[in-house]
């Protein structure tokens, strides 16, 4: 059968290994980390969420940002050091504004039906990743983004989604533990949460029962085609730190990398203009019975603070959101993590912030907010990356995408050809 290397192990890379074993292929995954979901798959907010699914390709996020700008706490803050890789992917990301609308109905549905994928791979993998199935519930403190969230709901609900608006009374019998004087709300009841990681480690395992085979600790030097595709890598230590250089063969070769993967396309040809878009999370710690009360069970997103929620079991709660255009700076700053902090503690008083653990990623973001999912242009050749903030939302539906169009190369399904 073809053998397929998929470069990443985060959730993009692992649920298209799944898909491609259950078509037949023969799989190898390769990731720098030592173990699958250690980057950007980490400590994500956790939500899996269609409700979330409008891009940002629109004036008001362009206004926010020059409005913000100068704030160092704010929910979108850009370096304005020059580089030619972000301003020439600004210019594209305002160039697909006039394609709002379709892409964010496009979104929806994507995210409807990726849903199913996912939760089927659960069920028959028994994956344990505190899966919460309580709905998302948008929460807006005044009248003009409310305003907004009504507009935005048409294309949501176009998209096939049940969501629709609350009064502010019903916001707090959603979810009795918010403190606040909330405008209103909108509640998706077919939402749910979960802790991407776990899922994706343990998609990892189940991958592995299946027959792949994952090389972790290797840092992919270069990836080219000679008949074959040969992909060098360094593995591990040899002597005294010297890193082993190895190489593995392969039929075709996916590119599911997160920000790395605009690297990996030009050694092929292609242009993949991904930027790193950097995102902030806590994990706060609920280790007493009062903040296990406390802390909401219904999924949050607040518009206004750009924060979105999650409850991971009884002792978990992950706080999420921001926007940081750096490039590729991994930095914890104290500065984007504190208002995560302060929000949790203004909404939620009663739970103790005592041990916060904070986190930052680096979402892999293309201009139009759209996943770069198909073919490059040598055979082959295929990409599944680029989701921005929806990576955990939409991979297991890009996942199945991927795949077909694999089979579409190759010929047949392998599946069947077996």
């Amino acid at each position: 059968m073809p053998h397929i290397a998929v470069i990443g192990a985060g959730i993009t890379g692992v649920t298209t290994a799944y898909a491609l074993l259950e078509r037949g292929y023969a799989v190898t995954v390769i990731d720098r980390q030592r173990y699958a979901g250690m980057e950007t798959s980490f400590a994500n907010g956790g939500q899996l969420s269609a409700s979330n699914a409008e891009v940002w390709n629109h004036w008001s996020t362009l206004l926010k940002g020059i409005k913000w700008m100068m704030r160092r706490d704010a929910p979108l803050l850009m370096n304005p050091a020059p580089t030619w890789h972000k301003y020439a992917w600004l210019a594209e990301f305002v160039s697909n504004i006039l394609s709002y609308r379709s892409n964010t109905v496009e979104t929806t549905r994507l995210a409807i039906a990726a849903r199913e994928h996912l939760f089927g791979i659960a069920a028959r993998e028994n994956i344990d990743f505190d899966h919460v199935r309580r709905g998302i519930l948008h929460i807006y403190w005044d009248k003009p983004s409310f305003q907004h969230a009504l507009k935005v709901n048409q294309m949501l609900v176009e998209g096939g989604l049940d969501r629709h608006p609350v009064s502010a009374a019903e916001v707090k019998s959603i979810e009795p533990a918010l403190h606040g004087d909330f405008y209103g709300g909108f509640y998706t009841p077919s939402d749910s949460t979960g802790d991407m990681h776990k899922f994706t480690f343990g998609l990892a395992r189940a991958c592995e029962r299946r027959g792949a085979r994952f090389i972790f600790d290797a840092d992919v030097e270069r990836v080219e085609r000679k008949g074959r595709f040969r992909i060098d890598y360094r593995s591990g230590t040899l002597g005294e730190g010297e890193p082993l250089a190895e190489t593995i063969g392969t039929d075709g070769v996916v590119i599911c990398a997160g920000s790395a993967s605009r690297r990996f396309a030009a050694m092929l040809g292609d242009r993949v203009n991904v930027y790193p878009v950097k995102g902030y999370s806590i994990t706060v710690h609920l280790d007493e019975e009062r903040s296990q009360n406390a802390a909401p069970w219904v999924s949050l997103l607040d518009d206004r603070a750009k924060i979105v929620t999650s409850r991971l079991g009884t002792g978990r709660f992950r706080v999420a959101g921001t926007a940081e255009f750096n490039g590729m700076n991994r930095d914890i700053r104290h500065d984007r993590v504190k208002p995560l902090v302060d929000w949790t503690r203004m909404l939620f008083p009663d739970v103790d912030t005592n041990r916060v653990v904070p986190w930052a990623g680096l979402r892999p973001m293309m201009p139009n907010m759209m996943p770069r999912v198909g073919k490059g242009w040598q055979p082959g050749v295929f990409y599944n990356t680029g989701h921005g903030h929806l990576g955990w939302t939409l991979s297991a539906a890009t996942a199945q995408m991927v795949a077909e169009c694999i089979a579409g190369e190759f010929g047949v399904d392998a599946a069947i050809a077996a």
